[in-house]
């Protein structure tokens, strides 16, 4: 018997008829990590449920279908997936490995673009209110191009304010979602 001050490493593996060592036991919880996507998902399917529920529509109801009725079919299919899932993974399913990704799964992530796409979106949702969505809009896709690696600067700011006004133009006009307009609501 060995004690927990005793030096002896943990034995290896038996090879098998090919000679190549036995791969290691996983644990439980790793072999069935997809229970994390679970929870995530009936998470989010409960959170989707109530704020619906709990929505006050009284104003905005114009028919059988109101705005509440796409949340709740969100929500309702977020925990069937979640179940779904969630049975498939402990019968012994496992998804795919990502065989046609282009990417090499040994590098480290890339951090850096990670904290640069999540400042910007910050940064243009706190600007949406005071500076307005054209231009919260703009600044959110040309630091989007930017932080993804694009460093055209004579192109990329015109792309960014084309595609800024052109939704803005399409919910605010259009389809009648209100969108702030900030400085330039008077020019548009």
């Amino acid at each position: 018997m060995t004690t927990p001050t005793d030096s002896t490493p943990a034995p290896e593996p038996a090879p098998d008829a090919a000679g190549t060592p036995a791969p290691e036991r996983r644990s439980w919880l790793r072999d069935h990590s997809e229970l994390g996507v679970c929870a995530m998902l009936l998470a989010l399917g409960a959170l989707v449920l109530t704020d619906a529920l709990t929505m006050d529509v009284d104003i905005t109801q114009r028919g059988p279908v109101g705005p509440k009725t796409v949340p709740i079919v969100v929500g309702i299919g977020l925990l069937v997936i979640a179940a779904l899932l969630a049975v498939d993974v402990l019968r012994g399913g496992r998804g795919e490995a990502e065989g046609g990704e282009d990417i090499d799964l040994s590098e480290p992530a890339d951090w850096r673009t990670v904290l640069l796409l999540s400042g910007i979106f910050l940064g243009a949702a706190a600007l949406i209110e005071p500076a307005g969505f054209p231009v919260a809009g703009a600044l959110l896709f040309w630091g989007a191009a930017f932080a993804l690696g694009s460093r055209r600067v004579d192109r990329d700011p015109l792309i960014a304010a084309v595609l800024s006004l052109l939704t803005y133009v399409v919910f605010d006009k259009l389809l009648g979602v209100p969108l702030p307009g900030g400085p330039l609501m008077g020019v548009l």
